[in-house]
């Protein structure tokens, strides 16, 4: 039983690790994507400075890459996590795609997010003589701020998802130890002992992110 909680311990202690550092890695792929393609949309649809090509170019490139399953982009990576970390397989390989599959996920996140900020907003932010950048940074990203938090609270849980995953072709973490100690060493007990740790991981993040966007909310 010892043997049973050190495994299980240490597989979360990957997890948490990869998911972390996904997320931030991803937030700062797609913040800078997502607020491009909103600010680049159509004016009716809440955009700053229209540039319809661009924000083509860089919506089919979004919705591409959403598009790809997570264990293919996963092996289509390994060359640039070996030559990033120097290894294609365990937990900081696959840091290198769970942050590049999250990316475009968070772009869409934050776009729409952004678009729900009240169009009336922007205009007394120009009225006033803000800059594109400082529309962006004081009026755009503060407004969506509730929003954003429940999208990044999304990510964080596609991620964890993600991670176990990854473990199907040595990713690390509880997917991992599921796959190689509990289904390939015939031990159902650390399969669900693995289920049952991401089940209540998924639920924490949801209610800690549920918590702190009402919160936000509400402060108003």
């Amino acid at each position: 039983m010892n043997i049973l909680i050190t495994l299980v311990w240490n597989a979360t202690v990957e997890t948490l690790s990869m998911v972390s550092f996904a997320t931030l890695f991803s937030l700062i792929l797609g913040l800078p994507i997502g607020i491009l393609l909103c600010v680049t949309g159509p004016i009716a649809q809440g955009g700053i400075v229209p540039k319809p090509v661009l924000n083509n170019v860089l919506g089919r490139v979004v919705n591409v890459l959403r598009s790809f399953p997570f264990i293919i982009l996963m092996i289509l990576l390994f060359p640039l996590s070996r030559i990033i970390v120097g290894t294609s397989i365990g937990t900081k390989a696959t840091i290198v795609p769970l942050s590049i599959a999250a990316a475009p996920f968070v772009a869409r996140i934050i776009e729409s997010a952004i678009k729900e900020v009240d169009p009336g907003v922007i205009q007394a932010a120009r009225a006033m003589g803000s800059t594109t950048f400082q529309i962006i940074v004081k009026v755009l990203i503060p407004e969506a701020m509730p929003a954003l938090v429940s999208g990044i609270t999304l990510t964080i849980i596609n991620l964890i998802g993600y991670s176990a995953m990854a473990g199907a072709i040595g990713g690390g973490g509880l997917g991992d130890l599921a796959i190689r100690y509990g289904y390939q060493r015939f031990r159902p007990d650390v399969m669900l002992f693995s289920v049952i740790v991401i089940l209540v991981l998924v639920e924490v993040v949801q209610v800690i992110g549920n918590k702190i966007s009402a919160r936000m909310m509400a402060k108003r």
